[in-house]
């Protein structure tokens, strides 16, 4: 009778205790235990530098303010490694909820394979500039909000170029004086840091349009009319080892790091004059050795004589990217999340902080470079994006590696042509 006595005042007393706790139980009431037990986390992927960084953590911190028991693990990948671990990671069905693309056809690799969300519906499409949100747009439906936009300039030391009495060349063959003059003051031409490949790339992209004219690239991808052994492709590799012969390179540069900032520093320490680089590389500048930004200035890729393409043709991409894994357990608020990493506050960080042109619109540029920049591509008759994110992940393998090898002396035009179009054919047709 006792133990039963006894039980039963255990009893009330529990009842007694979850009644007295009650209006306490709203996750919104603002418990401790209960906002402990309701914590979610949510994981980004990202690959932007010391420049974009700042930026995505503000965008964090306001949703983590406008959502209270949730938290945001923001997680910075390596640029090189970054795509092979993401393949890993989704097709290990552990991917992140959030994660950094290109677009094009690297992002389309993952949405034929059903692992990312469509958000057309969650975001206001109005508020992105068509070019760009057409790169994570496939048929009518979009899986990714882009945040920024890039174009690709020649960087150059204009302290260097006044010492030598050196012009902005407008064409080709004054680039080639200009890279004659450097050579015979012992000054290295071009920096480039080719390990990754896609440094190397840019100048077969180039090359490719201002021979072949715009409609080269869209013709060999969607296989309307000319192919990647045409003859443009040929002369553009001709061209690649024509600048390695004149030594227009640092030597070992397939051995070099863009990531560690081995082809920056070249510039930083006056050894070399140009580089060849997307426009967030004004980011790196201020933040690795921001005394020399005042001699640092840019001009547009050379037209070729006899060419079909311009110099007002450029190429550029779309950067950064952000998408919501299929498989994430709180899509919705990484839903949120996104928008709020591709907000207009968060773009206008970018692109004033790193240099990035904004992909939102209404952004307000306080920087001059980036203003100049935006310029560039507001002027541009052609975009040329980047081949290694529009093309499917195993032809542009194929293209990166054969572009190195160009550089590399290893191969000749017409052989590395010859194989990209053999996986082009195999991939795409």
């Amino acid at each position: 009778m006792l133990k039963r006595k006894s039980l039963i005042v255990i009893l009330l007393s529990l009842i007694l205790l979850v009644a007295c706790q009650a209006p306490n139980a709203n996750p919104s009431s603002g418990s401790s235990s209960e906002s402990n037990r309701g914590k979610k986390e949510l994981t980004v992927w990202h690959i932007e530098s010391q420049g974009g960084e700042p930026g995505l953590k503000d965008a964090v911190k306001r949703f983590e303010d406008k959502h209270p028991g949730v938290s945001v693990k923001l997680i910075k990948q390596e640029n090189d490694p970054y795509k092979s671990k993401l393949v890993v990671a989704m097709g290990g069905g552990n991917p992140p909820d959030v994660f950094h693309s290109w677009g094009g056809g690297w992002l389309k690799n993952f949405v034929d394979a059903g692992q990312v969300r469509d958000i057309t519906n969650d975001i206001d499409k109005d508020s992105y500039l068509e070019a760009a949100l057409s790169e994570s747009t496939f048929d009518g439906k979009v899986y990714g909000a882009p945040v920024g936009m890039n174009v690709v300039p020649v960087w150059y030391n204009k302290k260097i170029f006044k010492k030598y009495n050196i012009e902005e060349p407008k064409t080709y063959e004054e680039l080639l004086k200009v890279i004659k003059t450097l050579k015979a003051n012992d000054v290295i031409p071009f920096s480039l840091a080719n390990k990754s490949k896609w440094t190397g790339a840019f100048y077969l992209m180039y090359f490719a349009e201002r021979f072949g004219g715009p409609d080269l690239f869209n013709e060999a991808f969607r296989r309307t009319g000319r192919t990647f052994d045409d003859k443009a492709y040929i002369e553009a590799g001709r061209k690649i080892q024509e600048l390695v012969k004149l030594g227009a390179f640092p030597e070992g540069m397939n051995g070099m790091n863009y990531d560690t900032g081995q082809s920056r520093q070249l510039i930083y320490t006056e050894k070399a004059a140009m580089e060849v680089m997307v426009s967030s590389y004004l980011g790196n500048v201020r933040k690795e050795f921001p005394e020399i930004e005042k001699d640092i200035g840019f001009f547009l890729f050379p037209a070729v004589t006899g060419g079909k393409g311009a110099k007002n043709h450029v190429v550029g991409g779309i950067s950064p990217v952000f998408s919501v894994s299929e498989k994430s357990e709180n899509a919705d608020l990484a839903v949120e999340l996104v928008k709020e990493l591709s907000s207009k506050e968060t773009a206008e960080k970018l692109a004033n902080m790193k240099g990035t042109i904004s992909a939102v619109k209404g952004v307000s540029y306080e920087d001059e470079y980036t203003e100049k920049l935006s310029k560039v591509l507001e002027d541009a008759e052609y975009l040329q994006t980047f081949y290694d994110q529009t093309l499917p992940p195993e032809l542009a393998e194929v293209h990166l590696n054969t572009t190195q090898a160009l550089f590399g002396l290893s191969i000749t035009p017409e052989e590395a042509a010859a194989k990209v179009e053999e996986k082009a054919k195999e991939v795409l047709e």
